[in-house]
């Protein structure tokens, strides 16, 4: 399904994920945040720019355990926890941050 953002027409698969990552701007994270009802704060950013970082060194998107680890790893354990990921992305830190970050759906997220 398209999507225009910031004068692009992107490509998503039929639960709202970017079809190629590659096309990510700020705005479309704001713009899938806004549907997610998430107003975007530097907390959340650093968890976005986070999920890119894990995408690139991996390509493909961490599911909960990994993206938990992988903060914990590069944020400490205040910010590497469940409690924190489930307050900035409600639902599934994994899928909704990894929507938002413009990766595609992280296996085995519902």
């Amino acid at each position: 399904m398209p999507m225009d953002v910031a004068e692009l027409n992107l490509l998503c698969d039929d639960r709202g994920f970017l079809i190629d990552s590659k096309v990510w701007v700020k705005e479309v994270a704001q713009a899938l945040a806004e549907q997610e009802g998430i107003d975007l704060t530097p907390a959340h950013w650093e968890i976005l720019h986070l999920l890119r970082a894990f995408y690139s060194e991996f390509e493909e998107a961490p599911a909960n355990r990994a993206l938990v680890n992988w903060v914990k790893r590069h944020e400490g354990p205040d910010k590497g926890n469940s409690i924190y990921l489930m307050h900035l992305f409600p639902g599934s830190p994994a899928r909704v941050g990894s929507r938002l970050a413009g990766l595609p759906k992280p296996k085995n997220c519902l």
